[in-house]
C-alpha cells in the first residue's frame, strides 16, 4: 500500500501560521534547520505521519547549484506563481518504485554521501505537489517526539489536494487510484484537506493561511 511518511505547507511569513495549529490543540515537535537548502520547519507528529510548515531562511542557498534543480524556491514563491506550496513525502517501499521510476535525484547537504532523495518537480503540472521519497526504507518517524495532541488527532487517513485538472499530469494521479490515502479533487487553486481517525469526531477546521482544512 502506499503509505505518506510526511507532508509540508511552504510558509510566507517565516511558520507564523504554525501558531494556529498550536492553538487548534497540535502539541509542536521539534524544529529543524536543512543547511545547504536554505530551509527551515516546525512540525507536527502523529502516530503515523507528521506535518511539516516549511520557509526560506537563505534564499543564497535555495537557489544554489545544488538545491536550485529541485525547484524548491517555486514552491516558496506559490504567492506569485501558479505552484503548489505543498510538498508530498511516501513512504519508500516497494509500493512506491514506479513512481519514481524517471525521478530526478537531490544529495542534500545534511544527508550524508550516498544517501539521496528521490524527487518530482512538477514543473510542467504545478499545482501538483512537490513529490519526494527519501532514502531510509519503511517508517522514519522518531520516537521520541509529542504524539498526544489535546484535541485527540492520532493517525492521517486521508490526504486530498485540490488542483486544477487543466495543470496536473493525469498518468501521475493515476498511480494513486488503489492508494486510499492520497487523493485529487478538482479545485481552482491548490489545497489541502487532512482527514484524521476516519473523521469520527465529524469535527472540520479551516485554516486558510495555509490553503488547509483539518476533518476528525
Amino acid at each position: 500500500m502506499i503509505e505518506i511518511d510526511h507532508l509540508f505547507i511552504f510558509s510566507n511569513t517565516q511558520g507564523n501560521e504554525a501558531n494556529q495549529l498550536v492553538s487548534f490543540g497540535l502539541k509542536e515537535g521539534s524544529q529543524r534547520v536543512h543547511p545547504g537548502q536554505g530551509t527551515i520547519n516546525r512540525k507536527f507528529y502523529f502516530e503515523n505521519f507528521f506535518l511539516e510548515i516549511l520557509w526560506v531562511h537563505n534564499e543564497v542557498e535555495i537557489r544554489s547549484s545544488l538545491t536550485e534543480p529541485t525547484k524548491l524556491w517555486k514552491r516558496a514563491e506559490f504567492t506569485t506563481n501558479d505552484y503548489a506550496r505543498f510538498g508530498l513525502c511516501l513512504a519508500n517501499t516497494g509500493d512506491t518504485d514506479a513512481i519514481f521510476t524517471n525521478s530526478d535525484i537531490y544529495q542534500p547537504e545534511f544527508f550524508p554521501e550516498g544517501m539521496s532523495i528521490n524527487f518530482i518537480a512538477h514543473e510542467e503540472a504545478p499545482h501538483l505537489p512537490w513529490t519526494f521519497r527519501l532514502p531510509m526504507k519503511g517508517n522514519t518517524q522518531p520516537k521520541d517526539e509529542p504524539r498526544q495532541h489535546s484535541n485527540h488527532l492520532k493517525k492521517l487517513t486521508k490526504a486530498t489536494f485540490g488542483v486544477d485538472f487543466t495543470k496536473i499530469n493525469p498518468d501521475f494521479i493515476h498511480q494513486f487510484e488503489n492508494a486510499p490515502m492520497v487523493n485529487f479533487t478538482e479545485n481552482t487553486y491548490p489545497y489541502l484537506w487532512l482527514e484524521f481517525d476516519h473523521h469520527q469526531q465529524g469535527q472540520s477546521k479551516n485554516f486558510q493561511d495555509l490553503a488547509l482544512t483539518i476533518l476528525y
